[in-house]
């Protein structure tokens, strides 16, 4: 398959509106996807938002494996680094989530209020404006590449339906600020990746998991490397999801019999390969083919 590099307009845009808006943010909020917790933890991100408070969410962990899940909590929680594991579809982690920001608006309030009184000029406690910053509503940032479900979690977060939400990048348009229970207000921002995967494991990471556009990928050709992926990683599923008693002797021989089982033939008896990508790659994208994580981790993980 030919090497994942580009970057869109937007994407410079959604960079340069992180980093305008992060004097006025308290926390960000980091949405990576459960099922690949490397790939989709982009490193501009961490460049922009530096020693900012962060809180990653590990989003879609019904999708991924609950073994791998454990795991990857463990590893994201080493340090001082603070996450949580949500299904933000359903809601599930939405009532963690806002006990751990309650917390942190306590501690960054007393941290306010502590310069409010240091600050003053003439040396006395000035009650006024230490009042005034304790009370000052927490502002949230939340950040991820696309698709990882940042809308579903601002949705969950609302209590309502705030913003557009899609099984597919970039629904999300420019910047939006949203006020919260308890007064915290939240700034929401576009899905950003970026410019060129030196690594193309990520690139095929993301486009499997729906974060690069469908359209501007040889979707046959994904579907063949993420068929080689399973072979290796859950031939077990793919066998039971399409009814194979043995995988093919590669994974085009195996999209093929895929293919047989589903009835993707056009006329001649010729393989529709695209209609049989498309549906392989829906069915893991929605969970249909089972609890997968395509990054596992490791003892030794850096």
């Amino acid at each position: 398959m030919n090497s994942i590099n580009w970057y869109p307009g937007h994407m410079k845009k959604t960079r340069e509106l992180i980093q305008s808006n992060l004097k006025m943010v308290d926390i960000v909020i980091e949405v990576i996807d459960a099922r690949i917790p490397v790939s989709s933890r982009n490193p501009i991100i961490d460049e922009l938002v530096g020693e900012k408070p962060r809180v990653i969410v590990l989003n879609k962990k019904d999708l991924a494996s609950p073994e791998e899940n454990e795991r990857w909590m463990s590893y994201l929680k080493r340090g001082n680094t603070t996450a949580i594991d949500m299904n933000c579809m359903s809601g599930e982690g939405v009532k963690r989530l806002f006990a751990l920001l309650d917390d942190e608006k306590k501690r960054i309030a007393a941290e306010r209020a502590a310069r409010g009184a240091s600050d003053d000029s003439d040396g006395s406690r000035n009650a006024a404006r230490a009042a005034m910053l304790r009370n000052k509503p927490l502002r949230l940032m939340i950040v991820g590449v696309p698709n990882v479900g940042k809308s579903s979690l601002i949705n969950r977060m609302t209590g309502k339906k705030s913003t557009q939400t899609g099984d597919r990048p970039g629904v999300t348009k420019g910047k939006q600020w949203l006020t919260l229970k308890g007064g915290m207000q939240l700034m929401d921002t576009p899905g950003i990746l970026w410019p060129k995967f030196e690594d193309q494991q990520v690139g095929l990471n993301l486009a499997y998991c729906g974060s690069i556009r469908d359209e501007i990928m040889d979707i046959a050709d994904l579907c063949l490397e993420f068929i080689g992926d399973m072979r290796q990683a859950y031939p077990g599923l793919l066998m039971k999801r399409y009814g194979l008693e043995e995988l093919g002797e590669t994974p085009l021989e195996t999209m093929e019999d895929i293919a047989r089982r589903r009835g993707f033939i056009l006329p001649g008896k010729r393989i529709d390969y695209e209609r049989c990508a498309r549906t392989v790659l829906d069915e893991f994208r929605s969970g249909k083919i089972g609890r997968i994580t395509l990054e596992r981790c490791e003892s030794d993980q850096k």
